[in-house]
């Protein structure tokens, strides 16, 4: 409970001033410079002097205009729309002031010091560290038009999307009964008729479910096996490779398929052609991930300075003994645990 308190207050702190979840959305006005003598942000919409003016006191504590203009900065453009009456600014700074008495609290009260708080808390500050590691990293239209082309003719394969097939099924469970739905099916001239034979002989959990009935058995899409890209759970790997032998839509295959401890009976309902995407239609997926990627490279050479700085070690074995319980999952107070359930192997304790 104590962590919860504590992180209800972090929460208001985030809801309102959400400096460490990465800045403000929409404002351009921000700066974030600091000056020589402090530490926290100004924004260039104010002068130092109007900055450090004091809105409220809270014990000892202050809330100066600055720190009032940095709530509204960095809200996104339509929260702070709310804020245009003084009765509705009055109740911004009260809620900040509600924030700062609850996690001063908290922190009296020492829930900061709770684990779980503590990694919470991290989770915030990792944000900001990622945050701050991806300013200046490049939007999607800041990718050169070169650098997009040089992908594109180096991927060519990913955008040539394959034939796509959808697939409706008569799902029965042994090949007596295969024989007599795909006879059935055979003689089935529209798809209405086709949708009553599912509701009346499949046994999936899906026939009889309340869609139209030219849409009774459908299982979705399908590519031809060996994409990856066209996989479907539900459709097991031999049914997959058999709608690929019916000639056109609407037809059934003329045998049915056993797979594992089921027999399938299957028609083809819709067919998407094969499709090479040309660079001006792989454009914007190729920037976005490129974007994507210029990122995750800021990221990833932040944490690799770190670990530099920082070696990390770790245990192995220690890593190897712990072991989750369960039991008490979910449960917003158990008891100690025994030592049955501690969490580490006993040798390792």
């Amino acid at each position: 409970m104590r962590t919860r308190a504590l992180l209800a207050a972090l929460g208001l702190v985030l809801a309102v001033v959400p400096l460490a979840a990465g800045g403000c959305k929409s404002c351009t006005s921000t700066s974030t410079d600091v000056d020589d003598g402090g530490t926290k942000p100004v924004s260039s919409t104010l002068t130092p002097e109007q900055a450090a003016k004091v809105l409220a006191k809270v014990g000892e504590r202050t809330i100066t205009l600055g720190d009032y203009v940095a709530a509204l900065e960095h809200m996104d453009q339509f929260d702070r729309l709310r804020y245009q009456s003084a009765e509705r600014r009055k109740e911004l700074l009260n809620e900040m002031i509600n924030v700062m008495l609850l996690a001063d609290e908290a922190t009296a009260k020492g829930y900061d010091k709770d684990p779980v708080t503590q990694q919470e808390i991290r989770a915030i500050l990792r944000d900001a560290m990622l945050a701050s590691a991806r300013k200046g990293a490049p939007s999607p239209n800041d990718i050169p038009d070169a650098e997009v082309k040089a992908y594109f003719d180096a991927h060519k394969g990913d955008y040539k999307d394959p034939e796509r097939r959808r697939v409706a099924l008569i799902v029965v469970r042994d090949e007596a009964a295969a024989k007599d739905a795909l006879e059935a099916a055979k003689k089935a001239t529209n798809a209405s008729q086709w949708g009553e034979l599912v509701r009346a002989k499949s046994i999936d959990p899906q026939a009889k479910a309340n869609v139209p009935l030219d849409l009774a058995g459908d299982f979705g899409m399908v590519s031809p096996p060996g994409d990856s890209r066209g996989e479907n759970p539900k459709v097991p790997e031999d049914v997959r490779a058999a709608v690929f032998e019916i000639p056109k839509i609407g037809d059934v295959l003329g045998r049915y398929v056993k797979s594992g401890s089921k027999v399938y009976v299957v028609r083809l309902t819709q067919k998407v052609d094969a499709h090479e995407r040309s660079l001006a239609e792989a454009e914007r997926t190729i920037r976005v991930k490129l974007a994507q990627d210029a990122l995750r490279a800021r990221e990833e050479a932040l944490l690799a300075q770190l670990r530099k700085q920082f070696p990390v070690q770790v245990d192995e074995a220690a890593l190897a003994a712990v072991r989750v319980d369960f039991a008490d999952a979910g449960a917003d107070a158990s008891p100690a645990p025994t030592s049955t359930a501690a969490g580490v192997d006993a040798a390792h304790e």
